[in-house]
C-alpha cells in the first residue's frame, strides 16, 4: 500500500474531527484528544519544567484548542501541526509564569535571607547566623542566588538552569563550587 495513502486517511479524519470540534462536537473532541494527546503531551514535556507543569500546559493547550478550533484552515497547516503550535506555545507560557516565579524569589533574596538566617550571635551548630550570612555574602550575587534558591527554596539544577540561562551541568559545577567556599569560608565544618 502506498505510504501516502496511508498517512491521508488518518489525515483526512483529523481534518474532520478539527471541523467537528469547531462546530462544538463534544465526542468528536474527545476522539481528537485520543487520538493526539501522548504526542501532545511528549512534546510539552519536553519544553515544561515538570510533569506538573507539563500537565498544566497540556490542559491549557486543549482549551485552546477547543475554543479557537473554527480557526484552523487544513490549507494553511496539518491538525497534528497546528496542535502542536498551540501546545507548544501553552508549554513555553508555563516555562514564563514559572521564570516570573523564580525571578520574584531571587529578587526577594537578600531581604529573605535576614529573616531566613538566625539572629547574629544565635548558634547553630556551632556557627552562628552572621557568620554563615558573612560567608553567603562572599559569594558572587548569582552563585548567592543560586545555592539560595537550591537549598532554601528547593529549586532543581532544571529550574537554575532556565533562570540563570546556563546548562545544567554549569549550574551543577557552580553549585558544588559555591558549597565547597561556604565549607572554607566557614572553617571546614
Amino acid at each position: 500500500m502506498d505510504d501516502r495513502k496511508a498517512g491521508a486517511a488518518p489525515q483526512a479524519d483529523l481534518v474532520a474531527l478539527m471541523r467537528a470540534v469547531a462546530a462544538r462536537d463534544e465526542t468528536a473532541f474527545k476522539q481528537l484528544y485520543e487520538r493526539s494527546s501522548a504526542k501532545l503531551f511528549a512534546i510539552v514535556r519536553r519544553i515544561a519544567v515538570s510533569e506538573a507543569a507539563a500537565e498544566e500546559a497540556l490542559q491549557e493547550a486543549w482549551v485552546r484548542i477547543w475554543n479557537h478550533a473554527d480557526r484552523f484552515d487544513p490549507a494553511l497547516a496539518s491538525p497534528i501541526t497546528w496542535m502542536t503550535t498551540i501546545a507548544r506555545h501553552a508549554a513555553i507560557d508555563a516555562v514564563r509564569k514559572g521564570a516570573e516565579r523564580v525571578s520574584a524569589t531571587a529578587a526577594a533574596i537578600d531581604e529573605e535571607l535576614a529573616e531566613k538566617l538566625p539572629a547574629p550571635g544565635a548558634a547553630t551548630d556551632g556557627l552562628t547566623g552572621l557568620q554563615l550570612q558573612r560567608c553567603l555574602e562572599g559569594l558572587d550575587g548569582e552563585r548567592r542566588g543560586m545555592v539560595l534558591l537550591a537549598y532554601s527554596y528547593g529549586y532543581s539544577r532544571e529550574e537554575l538552569s532556565r533562570r540563570f540561562d546556563k546548562p545544567v551541568a554549569t549550574v551543577k559545577t557552580i553549585l558544588r563550587r559555591s558549597l565547597i567556599a561556604l565549607k572554607e569560608c566557614l572553617g571546614g565544618r
